[in-house]
């Protein structure tokens, strides 16, 4: 049996003694401040003198920064988190000029996550206690699952969320084996009211995790907004709206990796549609629900997943017609609105349901990839003559592993 060896992240909640608190939330506050200084001296160099500052500049003015008395208090925190944050920054620019995204934001006080990052030489980790530099005594970890045979870790990430819930994220090396091969092939079709429809013919029901939830969530930012701003009570009343849509967030969450273990368990070849959630959302009336479906979540899940059990996942065009192409003798329809769930083929005359004929025919195109590159995008031409088309550009996902 195939094994791999992968870096992967396990993640646990921990709660901290006062003092570990206290200097948990100094050390965020001290790599907030330092990342959007340097973003700072990044942008005005440029704007100002045509320069470009590395990180290799930025860490020698974070060691001059550490000597004024305006930031003195800098030495107080350990200063590995403080470099990781000006190697984070140096990612978001070099991001920023390879065009993977947009130019880098400072980060607020209020809306960015709070966390902090520590390498091999601020921690220590023996025996199955962690001990973070700065800090006495390790912390009291909820061991949910163990850890890897002799792993150690090579990383260590501490975060505070909005509810005031703390989490610690280990980096390690984890030997994975592959699941048996099973030969079979599934196409997944994502939906609104099915969350997937699968080329089987079985549909997996949309949960609506924020849906359940809408009143709760509703009655709570309405007691947020009566709150009066700076007081105890909007910040008590702040924490109440945080925990409605940390459950919503976690079982979602939950739900999804089950469902993806699940494919990529059974399945040798996972056919899934490149779909671009960030454009469809601007769809004001399916915005809020196509949000909740989180359907790029589900695409990663299945593609860590399938790099790491040996499985294959194969991504076909967005502009590929699946729900209009007929998969008993490939007739394209015309014009197919979404509140049509059901079409005869006017060739054929099977009548099909949209979303288990959509499945069918991702299967058929994932299938067709994988064993002569075959097409996976009508040419313009097949487009009027009401045929497929025989060879188009293949697209394919490339497997990632999610950072912790």
């Amino acid at each position: 049996m195939a094994r791999s060896t992968v870096k992967r992240a396990f993640k646990y909640r921990f709660y901290p003694t006062d003092a570990q608190a206290a200097e948990l939330s100094r050390t965020f506050g001290c790599v907030r401040l330092v990342y959007n200084k340097a973003l700072d001296e990044r942008t005005r160099a440029w704007y100002a003198e045509q320069r470009r500052l590395s990180y290799t500049d930025t860490s020698a003015a974070l060691t001059a920064w550490k000597r004024t008395e305006e930031l003195a208090f800098l030495n107080e925190v350990s200063s590995v988190p403080l470099q990781q944050g000006l190697r984070h920054l140096q990612t978001a620019f070099r991001n920023f000029f390879d065009k993977r995204a947009k130019y880098p934001r400072f980060k607020s006080r209020k809306k960015s996550r709070a966390s902090a990052e520590y390498t091999a030489s601020a921690f220590r980790y023996r025996e199955g206690q962690l001990t973070l530099a700065k800090m006495a005594r390790p912390l009291d970890i909820v061991w949910s699952r163990p850890l890897p045979e002799e792993a150690v870790p090579s990383t260590v990430t501490v975060s505070r969320d909005a509810t005031g819930r703390w989490f610690v994220s280990l980096l390690c090396e984890d030997v994975i084996d592959a699941y048996p091969a099973t030969g079979q092939a599934v196409g997944v079709d994502a939906g609104i009211t099915s969350l997937v429809t699968l080329s089987t013919g079985e549909k997996i029901t949309n949960p609506r995790h924020e849906r359940r939830d809408r009143a709760k969530l509703a009655r709570a930012q309405r007691e947020l907004s009566r709150k009066q701003k700076g007081s105890a009570n909007r910040e008590r009343a702040r924490r109440r709206v945080a925990r409605v849509h940390a459950r919503i967030t976690d079982r979602r969450r939950d739900f999804l990796h089950k469902l993806t273990t699940r494919l990529v368990h059974e399945n040798q070849v996972v056919v899934i549609e490149d779909l671009t959630v960030h454009t469809m959302v601007k769809n004001h009336s399916l915005a809020r629900s196509i949000s909740d479906a989180a359907w790029r979540e589900l695409r990663t899940m299945l593609e860590y997943k399938c790099a790491w059990y040996g499985r294959e996942l194969v991504v076909v065009d967005r502009f590929f017609p699946s729900s209009k192409l007929c998969s008993r003798c490939h007739t394209l329809a015309g014009t197919l609105p979404l509140n049509v769930r059901e079409w005869t083929c006017s060739v054929c005359g099977v009548t099909h349901d949209r979303d288990v004929n959509s499945a069918n025919n991702l299967e058929a195109a994932g299938l067709a990839v994988l064993a002569c590159g075959a097409g996976v995008r009508p040419q313009r031409e097949s487009s009027r003559t009401g045929r497929p088309a025989k060879k188009q550009e293949t697209q394919r996902a490339t497997a990632g592993i999610p950072s912790p």
